[in-house]
């Protein structure tokens, strides 16, 4: 009943340099919030000045969860301005992608991080009153 906003998600990472270039990629705007060592491991706080990924440096751990096969999160959603623009750059970067329609979005854009986390990039049309 108190919620302010979302703030972050903690992701464990294989290579969490690759990991921060590959989400700078998508938001150049984003930098490190944060960052430094727990427990031997690397962290960093990646983001914006209202949102950012908790990332865990975890090279020597193996994915467990499937997503849409197993209980657990099965993408997360970021709403951008351009998915034109997203679209040639996911091009531009050789990172592959699929599309979805839905009567509220200009574009759907669903891409997997390096650690196979599904990104659903969002577009919504401008008459859209919940966007």
């Amino acid at each position: 009943m108190n919620l302010l906003r979302f703030e972050h998600i903690n992701v464990s990472c294989k290579d969490i340099n690759a990991t921060q270039k590959f989400y700078q990629t998508l938001f150049p705007d984003w930098y490190v919030r944060a960052e430094g060592v727990f427990n031997g491991r690397h962290w960093k706080h990646l983001g914006n000045n209202q949102f950012y990924l908790a990332l865990n440096d975890e090279a020597t751990q193996e994915r467990v969860h499937i997503p849409y096969e197993k209980i657990g999160i099965n993408h997360v959603g970021f709403v951008i301005q351009d998915g034109e623009a997203m679209k040639n750059l996911l091009d531009e970067e050789g990172i592959e992608y699929y599309t979805m329609t839905a009567p509220e979005t200009k574009h759907r854009i669903y891409v997997n991080d390096p650690d196979g986390n599904e990104i659903e990039l969002v577009e919504y049309y401008p008459e859209y009153a919940l966007k």
